[in-house]
């Protein structure tokens, strides 16, 4: 008897035992998470990693945090495939989803139910700064604690709001100016190293509980609108069937006592449901801050400040048109009060 039926029987015996293997493989293989830097990593390691494990015993699969020591670091990561789903700020997140293949899938919850968070200046209480006007005055005798590049309320937020609106370039306008994480723009403050900086509420309510005597060293001197909350982004290219796997547990997490007292160490309460259309506000405010920018440009001619400005005009009404469509479609109110700005 011929041996060739034989072999043609096992071959797709052995490819069958091949695709059963490298499933099983792929089962175990841990994820990467990446969570931006807003303070020390040993304190959001300590305060993360309960939600870790419990999404690495739902997954069946080991969940490790990654770390880095600015925003930029996990948004490359997320790029090469190192990172496989991440926390970041609405600003990060926006060049996570434009340069790193990434996807927002779901957004925070708020523990104490806030519709998202703010971005603040501060000052030391003792200072003789009480205002965003008294700074940009004698901006060149302070030392301006400003926040990360990629940072929404550290950086974004009051680049547009304080500083291209009034048409000051931060980046010249200080005697001296420092780019640092929350955390350490709020101590450097309290103890009298920085005139000036950016934080935000939730890093303020964080402070008070890890650092009060810190947090009673600071004054507040501007609150900027409403920062839609942050997001959760994935790689795009995530097997379908892990991104439904991560959704069904980001969607139910928070349903029970024991979830939502480890969600609060991280100042959430649950996940909601979201997509990229809830950087719209951010993309906005990108190219406000952009168009500030380029009319008070003297290196351009009228033309070339012309041509830039109508074609910034032309983007911000194709976003303003797209958010009309979104409020209209779920006949509601603006989700941020940026939309408006």
């Amino acid at each position: 008897m011929s041996r060739f039926p034989l072999r043609r029987f096992a071959l797709p015996l052995v490819a069958g035992v091949s695709l059963f293997a490298s499933q099983m493989a792929l089962a175990a293989e841990a994820l990467n998470f990446g969570i931006i830097s807003t303070e020390s990593s040993q304190n959001q390691a300590d305060q993360w990693q309960p939600f870790l494990d419990d999404m690495s015993r739902e997954l069946g699969r080991e969940v490790k945090p990654f770390f880095a020591t600015d925003y930029a670091a996990v948004i490359q990561a997320m790029r090469f495939d190192k990172v496989d789903l991440a926390w970041y700020g609405n600003k990060s997140a926006m060049e996570a989803v434009d340069r790193a293949g990434g996807e927002i899938f779901a957004q925070t919850v708020a523990y104490n139910g806030a519709p998202g968070y703010w971005s603040l200046m501060i000052t030391h209480r003792d200072s003789d700064l009480d205002n965003v006007e008294e700074v940009l005055e004698r901006a060149d005798e302070l030392v301006f604690g400003n926040g990360d590049p990629n940072s929404t309320s550290g950086y974004l937020v009051p680049g547009y709001y304080v500083f291209a609106k009034n048409g000051v370039d931060a980046t010249t306008a200080f005697k001296r100016t420092l780019n640092s994480n929350h955390e350490t723009n709020a101590l450097t403050v309290a103890n009298g190293q920085v005139d000036v900086a950016t934080f935000n509420t939730e890093s303020m309510e964080r402070l008070e509980i890890n650092h009060p005597e810190k947090a009673e060293q600071l004054k507040v001197i501007w609150k900027s609108p409403l920062i839609p909350s942050d997001p959760l982004v994935w790689r795009k290219n995530l097997p379908e069937e892990l991104k439904a796997d991560l959704s069904e547990f980001f969607y139910a997490y928070g349903e029970t006592d024991a979830q939502r007292e480890i969600l609060e160490p991280l100042q959430w309460s649950g996940f909601d449901e979201s997509d990229n259309d809830q950087l719209l506000p951010i993309r906005q405010l990108e190219l406000f801050k952009e168009r500030a920018q380029v009319a008070k440009d003297d290196s351009l001619s009228a033309e070339e400040r012309e041509a830039e400005l109508a074609e910034l005009d032309e983007k911000l009404d194709a976003l303003s048109q797209r958010m009309d469509e979104l409020q209209a479609s779920a006949g509601d109110a603006p989700t941020t009060a940026m939309a408006s700005q």
